[in-house]
């Protein structure tokens, strides 16, 4: 069945959202659902589109940090059923070996499903009210809009009692720095972890590491996200501390177990190498857009550094982890957000652009017909 809804669409990398009527002229194939959306949140994955020399296909309707209630479905195979809440989360194939491995965040097709158009059957059934066509999908669901469409296997129900608008973001930036914390690194009592930027991504590692009972120590340049690090648990040290690497191994007593680097400054990158003790790990969230220059001996002695892809998560498994966390007021993720309507998602981008709220999460509300 067609269905006509309101929608955020991007159209060139300089360009606004505007909110236009769009056309799904299908309903959900065997294995996907149709979501009503209660809330989605704003991450930097979303603006990195506007980026010169991205491949994301434009006009799009971004947003993949949704969470709403199911609709349709495509039948019982699905695991769900209409009525159901549901947080999503990126796409993946499901039976690449990474997938079949329980790494989907390393699925073979990534980069296809999420980034570069989505998935290429029915490409032609999501249009704007002209009948221009959109991009299939990003990130498996375009949730920036009244409905999205998405597969089965990227929701994962959740107890309709919780606030379903804020609960958005655990599908990607709260999931991606609470996941390296708790997937990748594994960090608990008596270890330390440095986190290198007091975004989204860098606040849910910095609770996450706190309700893991690791010592946490948060770098950032702004004296506003290092007052949140502390509250949730960090000790805070500004970017312009000198010597900022000697700095951590002292408060770490001879260098941190673990570090997180969200801001990709290869200067900042190098502090986080040196920060670590032999054997430490440094993990990177943020894509690099320059070469990264790593300073000689900075490796030395067992060091090591990764890449790291939505914190290493099966969805399934650790979204209902971090909620848990959350009912026992160990994961506040709630108190970073702040919610705009879906007309106002310009300004809701322009908050957080500058630094004005760490996770905008924007409300459609459906109009009537």
């Amino acid at each position: 069945m067609a269905r006509k809804f309101d929608a955020a669409v991007l159209r060139s990398p300089e360009g606004r959202f505007a909110v236009e009527e769009v056309l799904l002229d299908t309903g959900p194939d065997d294995d996907e659902v149709l979501v009503r959306i209660a809330g989605c949140g704003m991450c930097r994955t979303d603006l990195a589109v506007r980026r010169p020399g991205g491949r994301s296909p434009l006009p799009a309707v971004l947003g993949h940090e949704g969470a709403g209630t199911v609709v349709e479905t495509g039948g019982p195979h699905t695991g769900l059923t209409t009525g159901d809440h549901v947080v999503l989360s990126f796409d993946s194939c499901g039976h690449c070996p990474n997938c079949r491995g329980g790494a989907p965040a390393y699925c073979d097709s990534f980069a296809e499903l999420n980034l570069f158009g989505g998935r290429k059957e029915n490409a032609a059934r999501f249009t704007d009210a002209a009948g221009e066509r959109l991009a299939p999908r990003w990130f498996g669901q375009s949730s920036f809009a009244e409905y999205a469409l998405v597969p089965a296997r990227n929701a994962v129900r959740v107890d309709p009692a919780l606030p379903l608008d804020l609960l958005g973001p655990l599908g990607c930036g709260f999931l991606t720095g609470a996941g390296a914390v708790l997937n990748t690194f594994g960090a608990g009592p008596h270890e330390t972890v440095a986190v290198f930027g007091a975004g989204a991504v860098g606040l849910a590692a910095i609770m996450a590491a706190t309700a893991s009972g690791a010592v946490t120590v948060a770098v950032d340049r702004s004296p506003e996200r290092l007052v949140l690090a502390e509250r949730y648990g960090a000790i805070p040290l500004p970017v312009t501390a000198s010597d900022l690497s000697a700095r951590i191994r002292r408060l770490t007593d001879g260098g941190a177990h673990y570090a997180l680097d969200t801001t990709a400054v290869p200067s900042l990158i190098n502090d986080a190498l040196w920060s670590l003790r032999p054997t430490g790990h440094l993990g990177l969230v943020a894509r690099l857009h320059t070469t990264l220059p790593i300073e000689p001996g900075a490796l030395d002695r067992g060091r090591r550094i990764s890449h790291l892809c939505e914190g290493d998560a099966v969805p399934g498994l650790l979204i209902p982890r971090l909620i848990g966390l959350w009912q026992a007021g160990r994961f506040p993720f709630d108190e970073l957000i702040r919610t705009y309507p879906l007309t106002d998602i310009n300004e809701a981008e322009r908050d957080c652009e500058a630094g004005r709220v760490v996770k905008p999460v924007v409300v459609p509300r459906e109009r009537s017909r």
